[in-house]
């Protein structure tokens, strides 16, 4: 089993992006000023399109555990192949260990590639089209939001957004 890791940090102080506004008039995009965060870690299967997200308020080694334990769970007694970069909660020995503990093979992208990673490409969308120019009520409304976007996708359109269908596709090759 080929699964793609990576995650991303949600905060409560949305992104700014390019807003549309009245001619001369500056787009508002009120804010409390107050940054909470959110962390979801995310799991790919480039395959079936199929995706476990876990919502952390860290991405320490710990948290990282945490997920890794998920995807035992998950895909109970095959073996699985984790396909993600260096991050430190990833190379952290802790997190390496239990890995093998767990019959996770930790496959890594090479260093400062983050465009190899399709995981990268399916946050981008979601932090433009959920989250941006636009604060929630709370850390968690946003985090429960952005589960709900990722898990309503449909396959093709998952498969798409990750850069999966590409005619360029590193990984078909």
């Amino acid at each position: 089993m080929l699964l793609i890791e990576d995650e991303t940090t949600l905060r409560l102080l949305p992104p700014l992006r390019a807003a549309w506004a009245l001619r001369g008039e500056q787009a508002e995009v009120p804010i409390s000023g107050y940054n909470a965060q959110r962390v979801l870690f995310g799991a790919l299967n480039p395959h079936t399109a199929h995706r476990v997200v876990l919502c952390s308020k860290r991405a320490r080694q710990d948290n990282f555990c945490v997920f890794l334990r998920t995807l035992r769970r998950r895909y109970r007694n095959r073996p699985i192949w984790l396909l993600l970069d260096r991050a430190p909660c990833h190379i952290a020995l802790k997190s390496q260990r239990l890995a093998a503990e767990l019959d996770i093979t930790l496959l890594w992208l090479p260093k400062q590639c983050p465009e190899l990673n399709f995981l990268d490409h399916l946050w981008r969308p979601l932090k433009g089209e959920l989250a941006a120019n636009r604060q929630f009520a709370s850390i968690d409304t946003l985090a429960e939001f952005a589960q709900c976007w990722i898990h309503c996708l449909s396959r093709q359109q998952t498969l798409r957004k990750a850069g999966l269908l590409s005619t360029k596709c590193w990984l078909k090759t």
